[in-house]
């Protein structure tokens, strides 16, 4: 079995309710982003809604960096993983690349 399908995060129900609600809104807004390219809404206004989604998906990236560095990141350095680190170096880098 391949081992990305065993790995889990535990987060909070509050944490989970939160980024399930901000995920919602973002859905919304990328509806709302497509209706408003279907009407030929100006594109200043469209790009300024995508601005609103891409700064809300930003916010649901540092919540998720956030947990993972004080709870996963955390409990792999304790247990010995210290290859954790280099992950986490990687993933950052990745999420740079925006």
């Amino acid at each position: 079995m391949n081992e990305e399908k065993l790995r889990q995060s535990h987060h909070s129900k509050e944490v989970k309710s939160n980024l399930t609600a901000r995920l919602n809104r973002i859905e919304g807004q990328i509806r709302g982003v497509r209706r408003l390219i279907d009407q030929d809404t100006y594109c200043d206004d469209v790009l300024t809604q995508i601005a609103a989604a891409q700064s809300a998906l930003n916010s649901v990236t540092r919540i998720l960096l956030e947990g993972h560095l004080k709870h996963c990141v955390v409990e792999k350095i304790r247990a010995g993983d210290d290859d954790v680190v280099e992950e986490l170096l990687v993933t950052i880098h990745r999420l740079m690349k925006k």
